[in-house]
């Protein structure tokens, strides 16, 4: 194991560098790591020639960082903790070509693929949005402006001949992905699963489009041309799945993905930013979920774990506290610590002060009560209170 505390500070990269050294030029986006320009042990089963053995030791001896192939899901995280690092002006990152990359990921449908080969899932839809928010440059549906008059994109986007996507075609096959029970999943027809819940429901705010969760007279897709499953429209749309979400709360008071499932740390995030969206949170066990969460801190290495008796891991560990953040929970500790703790955005997943100092903007839903969460105050409302 590495020594407590781990290398010493002056020898560790830092991680914004990093963060650029996983840029792929050839792509306009990032990729999840970056390695040497070719690696030892590929080069070791090419068999060398005459002419390319001095290449091949150049390349043997080159540490120049050389990034993996540029993703959605990467370029967002990127963005994500140049965002919380306060670089999104660091010099080196070329908006035009990242906001063209994501552009390029757009099929047909509405739906983006994660990188050139083609995959596509709903995770995307909302990394390719979210991502555009981040940079400025997200066009929303022309009758939707927040209440100063902004579209979405920095001046010099809103002076391009053609927008950098399709946004009314993102949120057409994104309500395609609903289910009967209210859920989504990752392409029409699939299985509502809580993950992709949150990546429909906050891509919809992003876009400012929750309200069409609720529309009897919206028909995104009359002739079916997605293949997906008839969705459920009217007043029932956004409180039935709000109530599925509801029902993923297990004994333990952890929260499973879908019907039948292990609960599991990371829908504490997954679930209760969806509900907080809508306004809903308080349609689960917040005490249940909240020890849950504890007990499957590790005591050791402080950590939290998926479940219970678990080795803990970053991945879990994060969506563990931002779960605790959604539920009041470390707003409560930082009163009787006298400390305050900064408290998660259900939207971008970021800090809610980086979210306000970017002035990011999104849609939410008030709670049954007509009342808006302290932290979604600075989004446009949707009135909630007549839901059911």
């Amino acid at each position: 194991r590495p020594p407590k505390g781990g290398p010493p500070k002056e020898s560790r990269p830092a991680i914004v560098d990093w963060v650029f050294d996983c840029y792929d030029p050839r792509t306009g986006g990032f990729g999840g790591n970056c390695s040497q320009r070719q690696h030892p042990q590929r080069l070791a089963r090419q068999p060398p020639t005459d002419n390319d053995q001095n290449q091949r030791q150049f390349l043997l001896n080159d540490e120049t960082p050389c990034p993996h192939d540029g993703h959605l899901l990467y370029t967002l995280s990127a963005l994500q903790i140049l965002a919380i690092a306060g670089k999104l002006n660091d010099p080196r990152l070329d908006k035009p070509a990242i906001a063209a990359f994501i552009s390029s990921l757009q099929n047909e449908d509405g739906s983006f693929s994660g990188d050139e080969w083609g995959e596509v899932d709903t995770r995307f839809s909302y990394c390719a949005l979210s991502s555009l928010a981040l940079l400025g440059c997200l066009p929303l549906p022309n009758d939707d402006k927040d209440e100063e008059g902004n579209d979405g994109c920095d001046d010099k986007y809103k002076e391009a001949t053609k927008p950098v996507i399709d946004i009314k075609k993102a949120v057409s096959y994104i309500l395609s992905c609903r289910n009967f029970d209210g859920g989504f999943g990752s392409i029409p027809g699939a299985e509502s699963h809580a993950g992709q819940v949150f990546c429909c429901i906050g891509a919809l705010s992003i876009a400012h489009s929750l309200h069409l969760l609720n529309d009897e007279n919206n028909d995104t897709d009359p002739k079916n041309t997605h293949g997906g499953n008839a969705s459920p429209g009217g007043r029932a749309g956004a409180d039935l799945l709000s109530w599925w979400l509801a029902e993923r709360q297990c004994d333990s008071g952890g929260l499973n993905g879908r019907p039948e499932k292990q609960a599991d740390v990371c829908y504490s995030w997954w679930i209760l930013s969806a509900l907080s969206i809508m306004g809903r949170v308080d349609w689960i066990n917040r005490k249940k979920l909240g020890q849950f969460i504890l007990n499957c801190q590790d005591d050791d290495d402080g950590g939290i774990a998926d479940r219970p008796g678990d080795m803990p891991d970053v991945y879990h560990t994060f969506f563990g506290l931002a779960g605790l953040s959604l539920i009041g929970f470390l707003g409560d500790v930082g009163e009787k610590e006298g400390r305050v703790y900064r408290e998660v955005d259900p939207v971008f997943a970021l800090p809610v002060d980086v979210v306000r100092g970017m002035g990011l903007k999104a849609q939410v839903v008030s709670g049954m009560d007509g009342r808006v969460e302290e932290r979604l105050k600075s989004y446009s409302v949707l009135d909630g209170s007549s839901g059911r």
